[in-house]
């Protein structure tokens, strides 16, 4: 039976490409019984009884990981997308979409736009937290409107991998698409300034491919909570804690209240800055406070 990639999901049906080729398919009833659903991203087994008639979706491939909103599986990468301004630079949000990112083990890309937009001062701010992001180990760039190098910066990024498109509402993420796949023509919504946020126009999970790689066109991530992030498990997606760890006195150390913690020891020297401690902080008491699930 041959194999291929869901590339598209619309309409209850999936699209599936193999060897240049796109095939419109079903999923199999056994998969609802299961609780299962084929994602976008998935490897999977399908069957064309007939032809020109849709296929059937018989198998679906272990995936590495999966992201509930949006429905996607196997994804290398995510590029987030923050504008520094209109809306402005939102630091704890950031840091929010980094830990669901390394929760999941998708490696963020972090993409500030509007730098165009920015004063001096304010220039010479933003240009000390893509230090400090850098210093972490997170790849950091930036973007002008009508950025004419935007696509060189992005294609070596993104070749080879599968990415998605991730950050706030109204900072560019439909331009950013644009600028990299013309034909699109995306919708850019008009940004709500009682919110703060722009009105979302995409609809319906889709890989798209770019620079030798496959970009997500999503509804973006709605779901940005830590329900499946255990206390334990928050300084691991802080990867200059996870870097320290081995050096607290106590193993499984919280870096609250603990003696002899190499975490606080960095803060207080300088060497991990204060905001990340302080929002690890704040998620880790969402985490201790989260209502037991049964």
């Amino acid at each position: 039976m041959p194999n291929g990639q869901i590339r598209k999901a619309l309409s209850g049906y999936y699209y599936v490409y193999d060897e240049g080729k796109v095939y419109r398919c079903r999923g199999r009833g056994v998969f609802r019984k299961r609780g299962e659903q084929p994602l976008v991203g998935d490897f999977v087994e399908y069957a064309i009884e007939k032809e020109g008639s849709d296929g059937v979706i018989k198998k679906i491939f272990p995936r590495k990981n999966a992201l509930v909103r949006p429905p996607i599986a196997n994804v290398d990468q995510a590029l987030l997308v923050f504008s520094v301004k209109e809306p402005d630079f939102n630091l704890i949000l950031l840091d929010r979409f980094l830990v669901v990112l390394e929760s999941h083990r998708i490696n963020p890309i972090i993409c500030l736009s509007k730098m165009d937009l920015l004063s001096e001062d304010e220039t010479a701010e933003i240009k000390e937290y893509m230090k400090i992001y850098r210093e972490i180990g997170y790849e950091v760039i930036g973007t002008y409107k009508n950025d004419p190098e935007l696509y060189g910066k992005l294609e070596p990024l993104l070749k080879g991998k599968t990415t998605v498109l991730a950050g706030q509402s109204g900072v560019g993420k439909s331009t950013l698409l644009n600028t990299l796949i013309p034909e699109l023509n995306l919708k850019t919504g008009e940004i709500s300034y009682s919110l703060g946020r722009g009105k979302h126009t995409t609809r319906h999970v889709e890989l798209i491919e770019v620079a030798g790689g496959l970009v997500a066109d999503t509804p973006g991530f709605s779901s940005l909570d830590f329900d499946h992030i255990e206390k334990e498990e928050l300084t691991a997606c802080f990867p200059e804690f996870e870097r320290r760890k081995d050096e607290c006195k106590f193993r499984g150390c919280l870096h609250l209240k603990e003696p002899k913690c190499a975490v606080k020891l960095a803060v207080e020297y300088g060497d991990i800055q204060k905001f990340r401690y302080e929002h690890y902080l704040e998620f880790l008491q969402e985490i201790i406070d989260r209502k037991p699930r049964y």
